[in-house]
């Protein structure tokens, strides 16, 4: 079967290497997507273990349309029953990038309406719609004139992990964080540091990759158990195994943070876990924070400037900076932000930089090598022959 797997803008690559690694067949980036092939096993698999992937789609119709009776007409001729009954709730979803249709809502409706009619037509009864609990939930994509409807095999999206209360609206999306952590190459073996780490998503998603334990793990149902196909042998299978593939290891990841409430959250996340041997949280400011060995890697996510004065951020950038020169040689940086600006202040010259997104805002994530003596002059000698290599 195809599958349409979404996520962030500049989280193509890393998502595609993860789906190679599930088994995944004809694997193509896309725009905050990459599709691919695979069977049963691949889509549970996916939902189960992708740490950069927000939902996992099955595309099922594909059409052109430029009206809303053209829109209204490929549907309803499409045989629904082959997914669904009369019985089943569902609900939709809609995305446009379009001339022709620009209210995602209004699709949304007459792709219900299409559907619920031809129901009733055939059998003088419908399904109904359920916002909160569908059994099915549909994805409506227009491109132009080029319509494609999925199912969603997620249906809630795959970056909620389950350490996270839903009213806590955290500064980092738990995909993003993971995606971070992959493109920085960070390893169980190296010592990771987030000084400001609030209520601890890098902590954490750093922890389970660790200690190899899925993304959602801890996640009790997915899109697909509802569908009429849903091979529950398969799928306990599949759970077992990740299950059993689950190791607590001694690492060394340690974050601080002065806000004692958001420590409190990052606590009890590990805890519900059971992370809370691989994660050290202290209270510390930023300037404060030592490194805990003499190499390794940090991965912050800083104050973009929301809640603080120009110069007032621009300081703080400015401190981050020192604070890396004075205390963190042969260690690598990474940080995330959205304040352009202010990143100028760190007064370093980045070593990698890649453009991602924190929900609308786009962001630089950046490297700072602190490397000096002969530790600086291997990364050198090592450049160097990449380079002789790619020539």
């Amino acid at each position: 079967m195809k599958l349409l797997v979404k996520t962030f803008h500049g989280l193509e690559e890393v998502l595609a290497e993860e789906l190679r690694e599930l088994g995944a067949k004809d694997v193509t980036p896309v725009k905050r997507a990459v599709t691919c092939t695979g069977d049963k096993e691949v889509l549970y698999k996916a939902n189960l273990h992708l740490r950069t992937a927000l939902r996992v789609l099955v595309p099922v119709l594909s059409f052109k349309a430029k009206n809303e009776d053209e829109l209204y007409k490929n549907i309803y001729d499409f045989d629904w029953s082959a997914f669904m009954t009369e019985k089943n709730t569902f609900a939709i979803d809609a995305v446009a990038f379009s001339d022709f249709f620009k209210h995602t809502k209004y699709l949304a409706l007459k792709t219900k309406d299409a559907i619920v009619d031809q129901f009733r037509d055939k059998n003088g009864q419908r399904p109904s719609v359920s916002i909160e609990k569908p059994d099915l939930q549909f994805n409506v994509h227009v491109s132009h004139d080029q319509f494609t409807i999925s199912l969603d095999s997620s249906v809630e999206s795959l970056h909620r992990r389950g350490y996270r209360s839903p009213l806590h609206k955290a500064p980092l999306n738990e995909a993003l964080a993971a995606g971070m952590l992959k493109i920085a190459k960070w390893h169980k073996d190296i010592p990771l540091i987030d000084p400001m780490c609030g209520t601890g998503t890098i902590l954490m998603e750093a922890a389970m990759i660790a200690c190899d334990m899925p993304a959602n793990f801890k996640r009790k149902h997915f899109g697909f158990m509802a569908w009429a196909d849903y091979d529950k042998a398969l799928w306990e299978k599949i759970y077992t195994e990740a299950e059993n593939k689950i190791r607590y290891p001694k690492v060394n990841i340690v974050g601080g943070d002065n806000n004692p409430q958001a420590i409190d959250m990052a606590k009890t996340a590990s805890l519900d876990f059971r992370l809370n041997r691989q994660i050290r949280i202290i209270r510390s400011n930023m300037e404060d924070h030592m490194p805990p060995a003499p190499r390794g890697m940090m991965i912050t996510n800083p104050p973009y400037g929301e809640r603080l004065t120009k110069d007032n951020i621009d300081e703080f950038y400015k401190k981050i900076g020192t604070h890396l020169k004075k205390n963190y040689t042969d260690w690598q940086a990474w940080i995330i932000t959205s304040n352009m600006d202010a990143l100028k202040h760190v007064g370093l010259r980045p070593d990698a930089k890649h453009k991602l997104y924190n929900g609308s805002l786009e962001c630089k994530f950046v490297a700072y090598d602190m490397f000096e003596g002969e530790m600086k002059e291997f990364k050198k000698k090592v450049n160097r022959t990449r380079k002789r290599l790619d020539s």
